[in-house]
């Protein structure tokens, strides 16, 4: 086992710790103890986001290591924001979603041989990334991905539990999935517009259906159908709904690891 002791390994392996003791504390109920947790991982996920930055030099998003390091400084914010302006529940799985976003960097500095492509060894910036339209491509995707994530929390809640009426300051799972997904999704649609433009400026063309610009727009149209049935059918049909929210975010996780992890998918993003 090789295990790479540098201060943003060590960083990241705190905010996982962090993220995990803050999911269980919120289980058992210890609220004011696990959101102390949750916020003092995401200033430790921070930090690591900020030594990264200073260690390679540029915008920590080329690679897989980095964009799951950006996710993991994104998932308390996002979920301050459900909570106090979205009204939605904002419970221990928030913490668990950060805490699975902090793995694949783990396995990435214990396990370089075996996961290289989570690898935390810094690498410039190469030409093709060096344009202002690499910051806000990238982060718009990952914003996106973390909001949507916990619509899929929403929509399992509502396909496992059942539907809750609405409590005190929080809506109803269906309420929730919709505004959620609602914010989620013109961050989805950002990505993809500046990806095309950047593809244009970089590529010569706007579409190149390179198998990573296939599967973002599959995840597009995936949620654009979820919005097109709730619009022409209200909430007559929740499951079929929440099971448009679980297989989009089944095909962002596709363009997040079988597009970029697989062979038989290389091509113009493969570098990522």
């Amino acid at each position: 086992m090789a295990f790479e002791p540098s201060a943003v390994g060590v960083l990241i392996l705190a905010a996982m710790a962090l993220y995990l003791a803050a999911f269980v504390t919120l289980v058992v109920r210890a609220r004011t103890v696990g959101l102390g947790l949750f916020a003092v991982g995401f200033a430790t996920a921070a930090a690591a986001f900020v030594a990264r930055w200073v260690e390679v030099g540029h915008v920590p998003m080329q690679n897989l290591f980095e964009v799951f390091l950006t996710m993991a400084m994104l998932v308390l914010p996002v979920s301050l924001f459900c909570r106090h302006v979205l009204k939605v529940r904002a419970g221990p799985w928030d913490a668990m979603i950060a805490c699975l976003v902090v793995v694949p960097m783990v396995l990435g500095v214990f396990f370089p041989e075996k996961f290289p492509k989570f690898t935390s060894e810094p690498h410039p910036l190469m030409p093709a990334l060096q344009s202002s339209l690499f910051g806000p491509h990238v982060a718009s995707y990952l914003l996106a991905y973390i909001i949507l994530a916990k619509a899929l929390v929403q929509a399992l809640g509502r396909l496992f539990v059942g539907e809750r009426p609405s409590e005190e300051g929080v809506v109803s799972y269906e309420a929730a999935i919709y505004r959620t997904a609602a914010f989620g999704f013109p961050f989805l649609t950002l990505g993809l517009v500046l990806g095309a433009w950047w593809g244009k400026l970089a590529w010569g063309d706007y579409w190149n259906w390179d198998p990573k610009e296939q599967w973002s727009l599959v995840s597009w149209l995936v949620f654009l159908g979820y919005f097109h049935l709730r619009s022409a059918c209200g909430k007559r049909y929740p499951r079929l709904t929440c099971a448009l929210i679980v297989l989009g975010v089944v095909c962002i996780l596709i363009t997040l690891f079988w597009a970029n992890l697989s062979r038989l998918f290389e091509g113009l993003h493969s570098y990522a």
